[in-house]
């Protein structure tokens, strides 16, 4: 079976991305031997259409899977017209998740777990960021307050209660110390050499 996986480098060692659409790098992995290969994301950069453009990206190479930290509205439902099957949530090595995978321990998803421009920094809000003390977050719930945070979906966007909103930030956030305790790992790992 062949599998993406959204990561920041180009070696199995290399960490999950969380970003889908506009992470680092995909690595396309042959799951039966190993084998891989990677490619760099070339839509990292684009304006807008960055999840569509990498979700066409792997399903041109034939990939049967998907894993990745975050996925948007758009990347999953072009990936879900691929008949890709899409692993959200994953953080860690690559290697790693790819055992995940291939011991049937992660599940997969039919919802984005990120709205729409997830990850998308122009300049004026990296400032904003900035100039709040780093708090907020990457593009999410950009011009949106609190009470009116939406999730697009296939059918239209859909208002939150407050109990789901609070989950979804729950989660984010045991995400983000997941990552944060893996890249302290990658970090630790590299002093010591």
């Amino acid at each position: 079976m062949k599998i993406a996986i959204s990561s920041t480098g180009p070696r199995l060692d290399d960490t999950v991305d969380p970003r889908f659409g506009r992470c680092a790098y995909f690595i396309i992995v042959e799951t039966d031997d190993l084998s891989f290969e990677a490619f760099n994301n070339e839509s990292i950069s684009l304006g807008g259409g960055a999840g569509i453009q990498s979700a066409q990206f792997v399903a041109s190479k034939g990939v049967d899977a998907v894993i990745t930290g975050n996925c948007g509205p758009k990347a999953l439902q072009t990936l879900s017209a691929a008949k890709i099957e899409i692993f959200v949530g994953q953080s860690g090595a690559v290697r790693e998740v790819i055992e995940k995978y291939r011991k049937g321990v992660i599940k997969s998803t039919d919802t984005p777990n990120v709205t729409e421009h997830y990850g998308m920094v122009s300049s004026a809000n990296l400032n904003r960021w900035i100039k709040k003390g780093g708090g907020g977050g990457m593009g999410r719930g950009r011009g949106m307050n609190s009470s009116t945070w939406t999730v697009s979906c296939q059918s239209g966007p859909t208002l939150l209660s407050k109990e789901e909103k609070l989950n979804r930030l729950k989660d984010q956030l045991n995400e983000l110390h997941q990552q944060i305790e893996d890249l302290e790992s990658s970090m630790k790992a590299l002093e010591e050499k």
